[in-house]
């Protein structure tokens, strides 16, 4: 079930990843003389992406404690952007909307805790006698 729940996950990121590398690539393609669409500068659209595939990959591995870290601290640094005037305001909103987007949806689950050996079998074996001799 959590499987799903991370496959659905990288999808949703995908879908923000692409909406950011969008909004920095999309152009016009017509003939006429229009204003150039806003754009993220380069290194900040590099930087983005990175930490975008950074959360992809430890979803992917299974680490969603760490993806939700990386996906705070993303939120942190779309702020700080915005925050400094490098992102252009008609991308302000779709850009922040979509990192607020994937910081709800990534949950931190904690792995389950390791098996634990129950008395009697292995190398434990017979250790209630000793306590049993005390009481």
């Amino acid at each position: 079930m959590r499987r799903r729940k991370t496959r659905t996950k990288r999808l949703e990121l995908g879908a923000a990843c692409a909406a950011v590398l969008f909004l920095n690539a999309c152009g016009g393609g017509g003939h006429e003389q229009a204003a150039p669409p806003p754009r993220l500068p380069r290194p900040l659209a590099q930087t983005l992406a990175a930490r975008a595939d950074a959360i992809a990959t430890a979803l992917a591995a299974g680490d969603s404690c760490q993806a939700a870290t990386l996906a705070r601290r993303l939120q942190q640094e779309t702020i700080s952007a915005i925050n400094r005037g490098r992102v252009a305001a008609p991308l302000q909103e779709p850009l922040s909307g979509a990192v607020n987007d994937l910081v709800g949806r990534v949950e931190c689950v904690p792995p389950p805790p390791p098996p634990h050996e129950e008395h009697g079998h292995g190398k434990h074996n017979g250790h209630d006698k000793k306590h049993e001799e005390g009481d």
